[in-house]
């Protein structure tokens, strides 16, 4: 298996410290607000990483956190006149509803910021005592200076890096480039005791502190959006590898912006997309496969047009697995169904999670289930289809629920369209041919289209 290595640039054969487990982090939200589809991209590009990695690897343990400490949450708590817990619980919820939607599988371990405060100060603690960090008038904060390999990661050289942080200078700083680790908290703000002052954790100390403590002092994957390079990725490196003394991470994956009709997407525009408005245009499988349509390291364009592609997509797909029939595949093992997977699918995969070319041999499977008709054949394209499905997180449900299938914006009762098909079969039955016509009209007004042969009656929805 290969990956792009963010901090090499290069793309590397991926070994694992302990092949007996897999270590994988994720920056996860900050949950004071409702997800977009910016935040759904790395959630659903490292739901797949893991799912490949369990099928190369005998253990895997993925971690991706939730930050529900933060200046957006706390304004967010005043607004509102209730607790922090009570605005990020609201929206920790909600972030759980999009990526089930989403076919996002729940990570290993989802560790939260408040439930972590001794670790951030046992680290930070560290820090000061090794001289990487100083404390100032009720902050503490990390010396860049003291670390000579800082920039590595985002390859910036000082200047760009100053430039680059949007620091305020303030006086308090041995350097402008330090960095935060703890601030101090007013009355009016969430704080905890520590041998600074009350106060707060800065957003970088967060993760290292989550990391080490579920995964240990080196992680195998750190992953994330482009975004977070610099400063956030570029500062955890370095405050983990100073506590530490030894390397953070192995390999850096990070993947592309999602822009909204070629323009960044952004509240000031006005055309941030949150996911759950996303989901009353289409189901979420169509979402995922929208962003796993690109690769994971490119920039994704999200256009007006690009779910009504993916549902016709997903319609060939689950249209082949439907032609396959009811044939039955014999119950398999894990390591049985991978090895089902085709070469060229599998390869792809493999060479730094290259989706686009993985599609395309699915494809080549559902042109062949189209045409099939020896029983072996048939089933060992079907099972060959699952299987690749499994490893995107797609084509998992029953083809005949998908075309029957609808969205929150457009429910219908699917029982009703049962008993309307069911009257109609009676009215053709009977030679009523008056009332059959009715009927097929009346479901054709409910966007219902009927596909009839002589083992009866099909109905999906028309997108």
């Amino acid at each position: 298996m290969f990956l792009y290595d963010t901090e090499s640039k290069t793309k590397r054969e991926f070994q694992p410290s302990n092949p007996e487990n897999v270590t994988m982090y994720v920056c996860g939200p900050t949950v004071y607000s409702y997800a977009h589809i910016g935040n759904a991209r790395p959630a659903v590009v490292f739901d797949i990483l893991a799912r490949v990695l369990r099928t190369q690897f005998k253990g895997v343990t993925y971690a991706r956190n939730i930050t529900d400490i933060d200046d957006n949450i706390n304004a967010a708590a005043a607004k509102a006149g209730v607790g922090i817990d009570v605005i990020s619980e609201r929206f920790t919820q909600a972030y759980h509803a999009d990526l089930e939607a989403l076919g996002v599988l729940p990570t290993d371990v989802e560790p939260k910021v408040t439930d972590h405060i001794d670790e951030i100060h046992q680290m930070i603690e560290s820090l000061i005592v090794q001289g990487y960090a100083y404390a100032a008038k009720g902050h503490v904060l990390f010396s860049v200076e003291s670390y000579k390999d800082y920039g590595a990661l985002s390859k910036r050289d000082p200047e760009e890096l100053l430039a680059g942080a949007r620091v305020d200078v303030a006086a308090y700083k041995r350097s402008a480039g330090d960095f935060v680790l703890w601030k101090p908290s007013g009355e009016d703000q969430p704080g905890w005791d520590s041998p600074w002052g009350r106060g707060r954790p800065g957003w970088h100390i967060e993760c290292s502190a989550m990391s080490a403590k579920h995964l240990g002092e080196t992680i195998d994957i750190h992953g994330g959006g482009h975004d977070l390079v610099f400063p956030h990725h570029e500062n955890e490196r370095a405050q983990s590898a100073c506590a530490h003394g030894v390397q953070y991470v192995r390999f850096w994956l990070h993947n592309g912006f999602v822009n909204v009709n070629h323009e960044k997407m952004s509240k000031s525009i006005g055309n941030v997309l949150l996911v759950k408005d996303l989901l009353k245009q289409a189901r979420g499988e169509a979402i995922r496969y929208v962003l796993m349509a690109a690769h994971y390291r490119a920039p994704l364009d999200w256009s007006d047009d690009v779910l009504q592609q993916a549902e016709s997509s997903l319609d060939r797909l689950y249209g082949a697995l439907r032609q396959l029939g009811n044939v039955e595949i014999k119950r398999t093992t894990d390591a049985e169904r991978d090895a089902l997977i085709p070469a060229g699918f599998k390869n792809a995969m493999l060479d730094d999670l290259n989706t686009p070319m993985a599609l395309a041999e699915l494809f080549s499977l559902s042109k062949q289930a189209n045409t099939a008709t020896d029983i072996e054949h048939k089933r060992s394209l079907k099972a060959s289809m699952l299987a690749c499905g499994s490893w995107l997180g797609i084509l998992q449900q029953d083809p005949e629920h998908w075309f029957q299938g609808v969205t929150h914006a457009n429910d219908v009762d699917a029982s009703k369209i049962e008993q309307m098909i069911e009257s109609r079969n009676t009215a053709k039955a009977s030679k009523d041919w008056s009332v059959a016509d009715r009927i097929r009209g009346e479901l054709t007004a409910m966007g219902v289209v009927l596909e009839d042969s002589a083992q009866g009656t099909k109905w999906k929805l028309d997108r």
